[in-house]
C-alpha cells in the first residue's frame, strides 16, 4: 500500500510517500513547497526527491495548494514513483483538531464540518487542511483520505487535566477542554523510546520547534501535556503567545481600543518569542542576538526556558519521576545550551547531563551523565511515518 502523508501549512506543503506493503516502511518520495499563493511571483521553492536520489530544488511559484498538488502528483508519475496518482492506496493528512471524534478518520463531509466547527480556535492550521483535503478529494476521486489528528494520542489524559474550571456546559455544548497538540510527534518518542529502553515506563518528551509543546507519557499513553484547546497556548511559540491571562482583553480593549479579534490576532501570530526579541523568532536569531548584548533577545531566552522547566517539572510530579527524558524538534536537537539551561537545576529530579556528550550530540543519542537516575535522549522525530501507520491500520481494519 502507497500512502502519500501531507503536512499542510498556510503557504507551506510537505509531503513523504511511503510503500507500506508486506510490512514495510520505505520512504519512495519526499517533498516541502513553501510560499504558496505569495504575490510575489517566482518567490517559492519546490523542493523533491525520488527514493535515495539527490533532492532536487525548483524556484517555482504556485497560485494555491490545488495547484501545487497537482504538479506533485503528476511529477511522481513522471519521475516513475506512481503509476498513475490512482497507484495511491490512501493519502494521510497530519490533521489538527476535530474536537472530541475518532483519532484516525475518513475524511467524509461529516469530518471537514467537524473542523470547520474548531476554525475559531485552531485559524493557521485548520482552514488550509480543509481546503487541501477537498482538492485532493477533487484530483483523486475515490482514494481514502485518512486524518490522523494530533489530538488523538492525548485522549487519555485524564479528565482531572483535561477540564477547565469553567461552567460544565462550555465543554459539554461546545467542546471547550483541553486537548493537546503534536500528537504525532509525542506518539513517535514513545514508541521509540520503548524500542530503545523497554524499561522506561515514564517518559517526558520535549517537542521544541516553532511550535512546542511537553507530554508525559506513562506506559505509552499521554496522561499530561502542556496545550490546552488550541495549539495557540502552553509554552511560548515562535510567533504564537502562549499561555496569556484572558482578563488582558478587558484591559487592552479599554486603553487601546482594540476588539477581542484583533487582540487573537495579534496573540496568534505577532506575538511569541519573535515580538518579545525583536527578531525574526527563529531561535537561532534570538540566540545571536542575546549573544551580541541584545537584552530583549536574552529575557526572550530566559522566558522560553523557564517555561519549559515550569512545564518540565509539573508532569515530573504528575509521573512521580521520569525514567527518560527526551528533547526533539528543531530547536529540541540543535541546541546543547537549550537542554543544559533546562536540565541544569534538575539533578534533584536525577536528571543529570554529560556536557561532552550534550555539545557532541548529533541524531538519535543518549546525553544523560553516568550514574543518572534518567536517561535524557536527543531523538528526530518521525511525524510523518505515524501518520502512514496510523493510516494504514484504519484502512486495514476496515476491510
Amino acid at each position: 500500500m502507497k500512502i502519500l502523508v501531507s503536512n499542510i501549512g498556510s503557504t507551506s506543503f510537505k509531503f513523504r510517500l511511503f510503500d507500506m506493503r508486506d510490512g514495510g516502511e520505505t520512504v519512495l518520495a519526499a517533498g516541502s513547497a513553501d510560499r504558496i499563493g505569495s504575490t510575489a511571483r517566482g518567490g517559492g521553492v519546490l523542493k523533491m526527491r525520488a527514493g535515495n536520489a539527490r533532492e532536487q530544488s525548483r524556484q517555482i511559484d504556485f497560485a494555491d495548494h490545488g495547484e501545487c498538488i497537482r504538479f506533485v502528483l503528476r511529477r511522481l508519475v513522471d519521475d516513475g514513483v506512481l503509476a498513475s496518482p490512482g497507484d495511491l492506496g490512501a493519502v494521510a493528512f497530519k490533521a489538527v483538531m476535530a474536537g472530541d471524534c475518532e483519532p484516525v478518520a475518513l475524511v467524509d463531509d461529516t469530518l471537514l464540518e467537524r473542523m470547520e466547527y474548531f476554525v475559531p480556535v485552531a485559524p493557521a492550521h485548520n482552514p488550509a487542511y480543509i481546503q487541501a483535503m477537498r482538492m485532493f478529494r477533487e484530483v483523486l476521486g475515490g482514494t481514502p483520505l485518512v486524518a490522523a489528528f494530533e489530538t488523538g494520542f492525548h485522549r487519555t489524559i485524564p479528565d482531572r487535566r483535561r477540564c477547565y474550571a469553567v461552567p460544565p456546559e462550555w465543554k459539554r455544548d461546545h467542546g471547550v477542554q483541553r486537548y493537546g497538540f503534536h500528537g504525532a510527534s509525542h506518539r513517535y518518542i514513545a514508541v521509540r523510546t520503548a524500542e530503545l529502553m523497554p524499561e522506561a515506563r515514564r517518559v517526558i518528551s520535549c517537542h521544541l520547534g516553532g511550535s512546542s509543546s511537553i507530554c508525559a507519557i506513562r506506559d505509552g499513553a499521554s496522561v499530561g501535556t502542556s496545550m490546552g484547546l488550541s495549539p495557540q497556548s502552553g509554552l511560548p511559540q515562535g510567533s504564537r503567545a502562549g499561555d496569556f491571562d484572558p482578563f488582558a482583553f478587558a484591559l487592552l480593549e479599554a486603553r487601546t481600543g482594540m476588539d477581542s479579534r484583533a487582540v487573537l490576532r495579534i496573540l496568534g501570530g505577532k506575538s511569541g518569542l519573535a515580538a518579545l526579541s525583536g527578531t525574526s523568532g527563529d531561535m537561532r536569531d534570538i540566540r545571536q542576538a542575546a549573544e551580541a548584548g541584545n537584552e530583549m533577545a536574552q529575557l526572550t531566552l530566559d522566558v522560553f526556558v523557564t517555561a519549559v522547566r515550569d512545564y518540565v517539572g509539573a508532569l515530573l510530579v504528575e509521573l512521580s519521576g521520569a525514567d527518560a527524558m527526551v528533547f526533539t524538534g528543531g530547536i529540541g536537537e540543535h541546541n546543547p545550551w537549550l537542554r543544559e539551561a533546562v536540565c541544569g537545576p534538575m539533578a534533584f529530579a536525577g536528571v543529570v547531563l554529560d556536557a561532552a556528550k550534550n555539545a557532541a550530540a548529533s541524531g538519535e543519542c543518549r546525553i544523560d551523565a553516568a550514574g543518572a537516575k534518567t536517561a535524557v535522549w536527543v531523538m528526530p522525530t518521525n511525524e510523518e511515518l505515524i501518520v502512514a501507520r496510523q493510516a494504514k491500520e484504519l484502512l486495514e481494519t476496515r476491510q
